[in-house]
């Protein structure tokens, strides 16, 4: 599968966006997908994913009850809505997809990765 991720761009605090992330080349109702984040000067992290059935979800401790990750089987596409965004929020944004069955936070188990998108908010 080939996962290209969008929506990313500059948000004031408190604001809201939308990443998409298409994929191709297979269907993403095969794999358990994700969104991690890359701030700058720091490492990858985990923020969120969704299991293949679409019935369990993952988040981050600090983007509960603000972001939500869903996915549209007709479109084939992942979504993350972002909501009460916040600076700490800045950063590289990368769809991946993984095999595994439960979602898991360690990088090394997601297989496949989008390019990344942008996302900078403004204080």
């Amino acid at each position: 599968v080939q996962l290209q991720a969008s929506g990313g761009g500059l948000v004031q605090a408190g604001g809201s966006l939308k990443l998409s992330c298409v994929a191709s080349g297979s269907t993403l109702s095969t794999y358990t997908t994700g969104w991690f984040r890359q701030a700058p000067g720091k490492s990858r992290e985990f923020v969120a994913g969704i299991t293949r059935s679409g019935d369990r979800t993952r988040y981050l401790d600090s983007v509960k009850g603000r972001f939500t990750i869903s996915r549209d089987k007709a479109k084939d596409t992942m979504y993350l809505e972002m909501d009460t965004l916040k600076p700490d929020d800045t950063a590289v944004y990368y769809c991946a997809a993984s095999t595994y069955s439960s979602i898991t936070n360690v990088e090394a188990a997601w297989a496949t990765w989008g390019q990344g998108t942008l996302v900078t908010v403004s204080s």
